[in-house]
């Protein structure tokens, strides 16, 4: 064998001498960890890992993380002498222990899991600081560039991303109304770095978006792939209301108040309650009359303190979360209403439909101050129900504009 070929061999093993003769002990035991790490991650299995930034691996929450490290490639740092690392201006001891640690992550990532076709990070990528755990478990801090590229590649497998971000969070308090109907889509190409790069993509929003693929990578990622079947993800509340709706179109004849309270009225409540401020939620239900008889905008404006404008903006603000939870409910709800007024006309005593007739014009409007659009088959019905106590009429041009004391009142109540 030509000398040439064992002049970098020989290079590595004077340097590591060198080391080792003033080394510690934690000193050696990183030395050894790294050239076993070294050999392991070098061969075969690991080829797909080399081409990537170490940045690939880090999270949120690491701390010390050797950031002159991570813009460079595995191939790079690998080929690179334990001791020439080291000696990196502004690499200590404790940050090549947290760089020890990196590879051994890289070493328990298995390169059949790593998306093939998703960009990877940019170089230099500098993590940003680590936000708080949710309350459920989920922490955006554990969510490295590999994690995410794998949660890309779930939503795009199973053709995800047209669904919009809205529709299936775990709430929409904790998620800004201006991505409520964004596609999955518009992230599914970009890396976390870039998103957080994105003008207005503070770490609460980015949080909101991670949440989002969190939970839909937990739902569909074991599931496999058929070319015979797709998956549908839908709201919990909202697919149980679709089923039952599905089920009484289906057969003759009318459900009970009973059922039509605890198959329609109150999932869709629920569903109100887990998305609204507590006080939208408590307006819903005097709107429904769920607790004591059903209040007018008047009385609940009056009970509030706020003008009956700010009322129908909470109002709409019902409306708006139904539309991007249930794009689809409108058009069922009022289908289901044509179903309950065609069966009324062949018996002489139906159930009572005031309550079912109020959570339509509550969650679905036929007609109201900035909400989407009007159903004429059920505008009478709805419009009935919605003036519990013939006060609920639109007011005036000037006494729609509340005054900046009370609007602001309403707005921070809200």
């Amino acid at each position: 064998m030509p000398d040439t070929v064992c002049l970098p061999l020989v290079s590595r093993m004077g340097l590591l001498m060198k080391t080792l003769k003033t080394a510690s002990v934690e000193q050696l035991q990183l030395i050894s960890r790294f050239e076993t790490l070294r050999r392991m991650l070098l061969d075969e299995p690991y080829a797909p890992h080399l081409g990537r930034p170490l940045a690939y691996w880090a999270l949120l929450s690491d701390r010390r993380l050797p950031l002159a490290f991570l813009g460079r490639t595995l191939r790079d740092l690998l080929d690179t002498a334990y001791s020439e690392l080291a000696a990196t201006p502004g690499i200590g001891q404790k940050k090549m222990r947290s760089f020890v640690k990196l590879l051994a992550r890289v070493a328990n990532t298995d390169p059949a899991a790593l998306p093939s076709d998703l960009a990877l990070v940019p170089e230099n990528g500098k993590p940003a600081s680590p936000p708080a755990p949710e309350a459920d478990g989920f922490d955006p801090a554990s969510v490295s560039e590999m994690v995410w590229a794998q949660w890309r590649a779930t939503v795009v497998e199973h053709g995800l991303g047209g669904e919009l971000l809205g529709r299936l969070a775990p709430t929409l308090k904790n998620m800004t109304r201006v991505i409520w109907s964004v596609p999955l889509g518009a992230y599914t190409d970009k890396t976390l770095a870039e998103i957080r790069s994105t003008k207005t993509h503070g770490e609460k929003r980015v949080r909101a978006i991670l949440e989002v693929f969190h939970g839909i990578h937990g739902a569909v990622s074991r599931m496999g792939r058929q070319d015979h079947l797709v998956v549908r993800i839908a709201p919990r509340l909202i697919d149980s209301v679709e089923t039952w709706i599905g089920h009484v179109l289906q057969r003759p004849g009318m459900p009970g108040e009973e059922e039509i309270s605890a198959c329609f009225i109150h999932p869709l409540l629920k569903q109100i309650r887990r998305d609204a401020s507590r006080q939208i939620a408590h307006l819903a239900e005097n709107r429904l009359g769920i607790h004591a008889p059903v209040t007018s905008v008047r009385q609940a404006a009056r009970g509030l303190g706020l003008t009956r404008a700010r009322i129908y903006q909470l109002l709409n603000e019902i409306n708006d979360i139904m539309t991007v939870r249930w794009p689809l409910g409108r058009h069922r709800t009022y289908e289901l209403h044509d179903k309950f007024q065609a069966e009324l006309e062949n018996v002489d005593r139906g159930p009572s439909l005031e309550q079912f007739h109020a959570a339509i014009e509550l969650f679905y409007p036929a007609s109201r101050r900035g909400a989407a659009g009007r159903v004429k088959s059920a505008e009478k019905a709805a419009g009935e129900a919605s003036a519990p106590e013939g006060d609920d009429e639109p007011e005036s041009e000037a006494d729609s504009q509340p005054s900046a004391e009370s609007s602001a009142s309403g707005l921070l109540a809200g």
